[in-house]
């Protein structure tokens, strides 16, 4: 069984990975995998660099994230140039993952942020979503990322957003609560897979 694990920046879905992981089982995170790709030599780096040039690295060579996030954030043409590119790529590792840990694992996690957007739903058994209000996201998103209001709407306005994502899901977390309000349902959610499976 393959559980799809999705929310919004700032929503939580971190913290859900967290809990996940320390009641035993193994989480595929598609962030970690981007972050990996993109170090120095990766695929992703290299792709970006055939694409942006070399205007997008630091001196020692890395990427520079933040600048490359102004470059990809500033419209939809670089947004969408930026989701061909490294979608493709990151489809093939997620899925050379998905299919090594499916010979070990009886019931695995893949925590995939753009799960929706990038039409991931046919992968999963169940799809967990990590859900909070505008409100809530935007405050934590600000207070995370050191970011103004409108930096974070405009983060949060470039995803879409947790209301139309709902309908996907087999599970929603609601996180506008406490940490433990949170541990609660994510402690509950992972009891009904074991009594189920």
């Amino acid at each position: 069984m393959i559980i799809g694990l999705t929310g919004g920046i700032a929503s939580g879905k971190s913290t859900v990975v967290e809990m996940i992981k320390e009641a035993g089982y193994k989480v595929i995170d598609a962030d970690q995998l981007v972050h990996d790709m993109q170090a120095q030599g990766g695929r992703l780096y290299r792709s970006l660099l055939d694409w942006l040039g070399e205007g997008i690295l630091l001196p020692n060579g890395e990427l520079n994230r933040p600048k490359l996030g102004q470059l990809i954030f500033s419209n939809e043409e670089m947004r969408q140039r930026s989701a061909e590119i490294q979608g493709t790529i990151i489809r093939q590792e997620l899925a050379a993952q998905r299919d090594r840990l499916a010979k070990e694992e009886d019931v695995f996690f893949m925590d995939i942020p753009l799960l929706i957007e990038n039409g991931y739903q046919d992968w999963f058994d169940q799809i967990w979503l990590v859900a909070v209000s505008p409100e809530v996201q935007c405050q934590r998103l600000m207070k995370r990322n050191h970011l103004s209001l409108e930096e974070a709407k405009m983060r949060i306005d470039s995803q879409m957003s947790l209301e139309e994502k709902e309908p996907y899901a087999s599970l929603v977390l609601d996180n506008n609560g406490s940490l433990d309000d949170l541990k609660k349902k994510v402690k509950s959610a992972i009891n009904d897979l074991t009594s189920s499976s």
